[in-house]
Protein backbone atom coordinates (compact mmCIF):
# COMPACT_ATOMS: atom_id res chain seq x y z
CA UNK A 1 0.00 0.00 0.00
CA UNK A 2 1.39 3.49 -1.36
CA UNK A 3 2.02 5.62 2.03
CA UNK A 4 -0.14 8.88 1.41
CA UNK A 5 2.10 11.70 1.71
CA UNK A 6 -0.72 14.05 2.92
CA UNK A 7 -1.02 12.17 6.09
CA UNK A 8 1.06 14.95 8.42
CA UNK A 9 2.66 12.06 10.35
CA UNK A 10 4.28 10.96 6.65
CA UNK A 11 6.80 12.88 7.27
CA UNK A 12 8.06 11.14 10.34
CA UNK A 13 7.83 7.65 8.77
CA UNK A 14 11.23 5.68 8.99
CA UNK A 15 12.59 4.55 5.14
CA UNK A 16 15.18 2.02 5.27
CA UNK A 17 17.58 3.34 2.46
CA UNK A 18 20.06 0.35 2.50
CA UNK A 19 18.65 -3.15 4.24
CA UNK A 20 20.98 -4.25 7.18
CA UNK A 21 20.00 -7.06 8.98
CA UNK A 22 22.21 -8.91 11.39
CA UNK A 23 21.31 -11.33 14.08
CA UNK A 24 17.75 -10.86 14.17
CA UNK A 25 19.08 -6.90 14.95
CA UNK A 26 18.05 -4.04 12.14
CA UNK A 27 21.52 -1.69 11.45
CA UNK A 28 19.60 -0.60 8.20
CA UNK A 29 20.61 3.05 7.00
CA UNK A 30 17.38 5.15 7.20
CA UNK A 31 16.16 8.36 5.95
CA UNK A 32 16.88 9.32 9.44
CA UNK A 33 20.55 8.40 9.48
CA UNK A 34 20.93 9.93 5.58
CA UNK A 35 19.77 13.29 7.18
CA UNK A 36 22.01 13.24 10.42
CA UNK A 37 25.05 12.56 8.35
CA UNK A 38 24.13 15.74 5.58
CA UNK A 39 23.26 17.73 9.15
CA UNK A 40 27.07 16.87 10.46
CA UNK A 41 28.69 17.74 6.67
CA UNK A 42 26.44 20.83 6.17
CA UNK A 43 27.60 22.04 10.19
CA UNK A 44 31.47 20.81 9.60
CA UNK A 45 31.64 22.20 5.73
CA UNK A 46 30.22 25.30 7.07
CA UNK A 47 32.59 25.91 9.65
CA UNK A 48 35.42 24.67 7.83
CA UNK A 49 34.73 27.39 4.90
CA UNK A 50 34.02 30.57 7.45
CA UNK A 51 37.10 29.63 9.51
CA UNK A 52 39.77 28.53 7.42
CA UNK A 53 40.90 31.55 5.79
CA UNK A 54 40.08 34.05 8.62
CA UNK A 55 40.54 37.61 8.01
CA UNK A 56 40.98 40.25 10.71
CA UNK A 57 37.78 42.08 8.82
CA UNK A 58 36.03 39.33 8.95
CA UNK A 59 33.26 38.75 6.30
CA UNK A 60 29.47 37.85 6.71
CA UNK A 61 29.76 34.04 6.60
CA UNK A 62 32.84 34.39 8.85
CA UNK A 63 30.84 36.91 11.46
CA UNK A 64 28.38 34.01 11.89
CA UNK A 65 30.62 31.68 12.92
CA UNK A 66 32.32 33.84 15.09
CA UNK A 67 28.82 34.91 17.21
CA UNK A 68 28.23 31.20 16.98
CA UNK A 69 31.55 31.03 18.98
CA UNK A 70 30.78 33.74 20.95
CA UNK A 71 27.29 32.76 22.10
CA UNK A 72 27.62 29.73 22.92
CA UNK A 73 31.25 30.45 25.10
CA UNK A 74 29.31 33.30 26.40
CA UNK A 75 26.91 30.72 27.64
CA UNK A 76 28.73 28.14 29.02
CA UNK A 77 31.22 30.63 31.25
CA UNK A 78 28.02 32.45 32.56
CA UNK A 79 26.43 29.51 33.60
CA UNK A 80 29.72 26.99 34.26
CA UNK A 81 32.56 29.69 35.28
CA UNK A 82 35.76 29.81 33.87
CA UNK A 83 36.14 25.91 34.86
CA UNK A 84 33.17 24.79 32.27
CA UNK A 85 35.46 26.46 29.12
CA UNK A 86 36.95 22.66 29.03
CA UNK A 87 33.31 21.46 27.94
CA UNK A 88 33.08 24.00 25.01
CA UNK A 89 33.50 21.81 22.31
CA UNK A 90 31.11 19.29 23.79
CA UNK A 91 28.25 21.54 24.02
CA UNK A 92 29.18 24.02 20.76
CA UNK A 93 28.77 20.48 18.44
CA UNK A 94 25.61 19.71 20.08
CA UNK A 95 24.26 23.27 19.68
CA UNK A 96 25.41 22.95 15.69
CA UNK A 97 24.52 19.89 15.82
CA UNK A 98 20.27 20.86 16.60
CA UNK A 99 20.16 23.86 14.94
CA UNK A 100 21.21 22.74 11.40
CA UNK A 101 18.99 19.84 12.00
CA UNK A 102 16.02 21.84 12.74
CA UNK A 103 16.98 24.18 10.31
CA UNK A 104 17.32 21.16 7.62
CA UNK A 105 14.05 19.54 8.67
CA UNK A 106 11.80 22.99 7.38
CA UNK A 107 12.98 22.23 3.63
CA UNK A 108 10.06 20.30 2.08
CA UNK A 109 10.56 16.72 1.87
CA UNK A 110 13.44 16.41 4.01
CA UNK A 111 13.43 14.94 7.58
CA UNK A 112 13.77 16.17 10.62
CA UNK A 113 15.69 13.90 12.85
CA UNK A 114 15.25 16.15 15.78
CA UNK A 115 11.31 15.20 15.25
CA UNK A 116 12.38 11.81 16.59
CA UNK A 117 12.24 10.88 20.38
CA UNK A 118 15.27 8.09 20.05
CA UNK A 119 16.99 10.95 18.61
CA UNK A 120 16.93 13.47 21.00
CA UNK A 121 16.86 10.68 24.29
CA UNK A 122 20.35 9.71 22.77
CA UNK A 123 21.43 13.77 23.29
CA UNK A 124 20.15 14.08 26.49
CA UNK A 125 21.64 10.87 27.71
CA UNK A 126 24.80 12.32 26.50
CA UNK A 127 24.83 15.09 28.96
CA UNK A 128 23.25 13.14 31.44
CA UNK A 129 26.15 10.17 31.56
CA UNK A 130 28.95 13.36 30.83
CA UNK A 131 27.61 14.85 34.40
CA UNK A 132 28.15 12.05 36.36
CA UNK A 133 31.15 11.08 35.24
CA UNK A 134 32.57 13.92 35.41
CA UNK A 135 30.77 14.88 38.88
CA UNK A 136 32.04 11.59 40.70
CA UNK A 137 35.60 11.90 38.68
CA UNK A 138 35.98 15.19 40.01
CA UNK A 139 34.17 15.34 43.11
CA UNK A 140 33.89 11.27 44.62
CA UNK A 141 31.12 11.18 47.12
CA UNK A 142 31.09 14.66 47.08
CA UNK A 143 28.94 15.07 44.09
CA UNK A 144 26.03 12.98 46.18
CA UNK A 145 25.78 17.15 47.96
CA UNK A 146 24.00 17.87 44.70
CA UNK A 147 20.86 15.79 46.41
CA UNK A 148 21.59 17.86 49.81
CA UNK A 149 20.44 21.15 49.25
CA UNK A 150 21.52 23.76 51.92
CA UNK A 151 18.95 24.71 54.41
CA UNK A 152 16.38 22.24 54.83
CA UNK A 153 15.71 21.31 58.08
CA UNK A 154 16.16 18.08 59.29
CA UNK A 155 12.99 16.65 59.14
CA UNK A 156 12.29 17.62 55.69
CA UNK A 157 15.50 16.36 54.50
CA UNK A 158 14.49 12.75 53.31
CA UNK A 159 12.02 13.56 51.91
CA UNK A 160 13.95 16.76 50.02
CA UNK A 161 16.37 14.15 49.11
CA UNK A 162 13.94 11.99 47.80
CA UNK A 163 12.40 14.78 45.12
CA UNK A 164 16.00 15.95 44.26
CA UNK A 165 16.91 11.96 42.99
CA UNK A 166 13.93 11.66 41.23
CA UNK A 167 14.43 14.94 39.31
CA UNK A 168 18.01 14.37 38.67
CA UNK A 169 16.63 10.99 36.79
CA UNK A 170 14.26 12.35 34.87
CA UNK A 171 16.29 14.94 33.79
CA UNK A 172 17.23 13.36 30.79
CA UNK A 173 12.86 12.26 30.43
CA UNK A 174 12.15 16.50 30.52
CA UNK A 175 15.34 17.38 28.45
CA UNK A 176 14.77 15.07 25.44
CA UNK A 177 10.58 15.70 25.28
CA UNK A 178 11.20 19.14 25.27
CA UNK A 179 12.59 19.09 21.74
CA UNK A 180 11.18 16.49 20.24
CA UNK A 181 7.85 18.00 20.97
CA UNK A 182 8.33 21.41 20.05
CA UNK A 183 9.72 19.66 16.50
CA UNK A 184 7.12 17.35 16.03
CA UNK A 185 3.86 19.81 17.05
CA UNK A 186 5.15 23.08 14.74
CA UNK A 187 5.87 20.32 11.83
CA UNK A 188 2.63 18.69 12.14
CA UNK A 189 1.14 21.90 12.02
CA UNK A 190 2.64 23.24 9.40
CA UNK A 191 2.16 20.34 7.32
CA UNK A 192 -1.75 20.18 8.39
CA UNK A 193 -1.76 24.43 7.02
CA UNK A 194 -0.15 23.31 4.04
CA UNK A 195 -2.44 20.38 3.07
CA UNK A 196 -5.60 22.65 3.19
CA UNK A 197 -3.94 25.23 0.88
CA UNK A 198 -3.57 21.90 -1.59
CA UNK A 199 -7.06 20.46 -0.80
CA UNK A 200 -8.76 23.66 -0.90
CA UNK A 201 -7.00 24.56 -4.32
CA UNK A 202 -8.67 21.71 -6.23
CA UNK A 203 -12.08 23.47 -5.43
CA UNK A 204 -11.35 26.17 -8.50
CA UNK A 205 -11.64 30.04 -7.86
CA UNK A 206 -13.97 29.39 -5.09
CA UNK A 207 -11.17 27.41 -3.20
CA UNK A 208 -8.59 29.17 -4.43
CA UNK A 209 -10.15 32.49 -3.09
CA UNK A 210 -10.07 30.19 0.83
CA UNK A 211 -6.90 28.72 0.57
CA UNK A 212 -5.72 32.39 1.15
CA UNK A 213 -5.88 32.03 5.13
CA UNK A 214 -3.93 28.56 5.20
CA UNK A 215 -1.65 30.21 2.67
CA UNK A 216 -1.06 33.05 4.88
CA UNK A 217 -0.83 30.75 8.17
CA UNK A 218 1.53 28.43 6.33
CA UNK A 219 3.98 31.68 5.85
CA UNK A 220 4.04 32.61 9.45
CA UNK A 221 4.10 29.04 10.57
CA UNK A 222 7.30 28.56 8.68
CA UNK A 223 8.51 32.03 9.98
CA UNK A 224 7.86 31.07 13.65
CA UNK A 225 9.52 27.59 13.12
CA UNK A 226 12.60 29.24 12.23
CA UNK A 227 12.69 31.29 15.39
CA UNK A 228 11.66 27.76 17.37
CA UNK A 229 14.73 26.21 15.01
CA UNK A 230 17.06 28.45 16.96
CA UNK A 231 15.61 28.48 20.31
CA UNK A 232 15.08 25.51 21.12
CA UNK A 233 18.85 24.16 20.32
CA UNK A 234 18.97 27.14 22.67
CA UNK A 235 17.29 25.79 25.30
CA UNK A 236 18.82 22.08 24.95
CA UNK A 237 22.18 23.40 25.17
CA UNK A 238 21.37 25.99 27.74
CA UNK A 239 20.21 23.14 30.18
CA UNK A 240 22.96 21.07 29.07
CA UNK A 241 24.97 24.35 30.68
CA UNK A 242 23.29 24.23 33.91
CA UNK A 243 23.46 20.65 34.20
CA UNK A 244 27.33 20.33 33.71
CA UNK A 245 27.38 22.96 36.41
CA UNK A 246 26.04 20.68 38.69
CA UNK A 247 28.73 18.34 37.46
CA UNK A 248 31.33 21.07 38.64
CA UNK A 249 29.53 22.81 41.62
CA UNK A 250 27.40 20.39 42.83
CA UNK A 251 25.32 21.65 46.11
CA UNK A 252 26.52 25.02 44.98
CA UNK A 253 29.68 24.62 46.07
Amino acid sequence: MTPDKTDPIHQFHLVEWIPIHIGGMNFSFTNSSAFMVITVVLSAGFLYLTTSRRGLVPGRLQSISEMLYEFIASMLREATGPHGQKFFPFVFAIFVFVLVANLVGLFPYFFTVTSHLIVTVALALLVFVLVLVVGIAKHGFGFFKLFVPSGVPLALMPLVVAIEIISFLTRPVSHSVRLFANMLAGHITLKVFAGFVVSLSSFGALGVAGAILPLGMTVALTALELLVAFLQAYVFVMLACMYINDALHPGGH
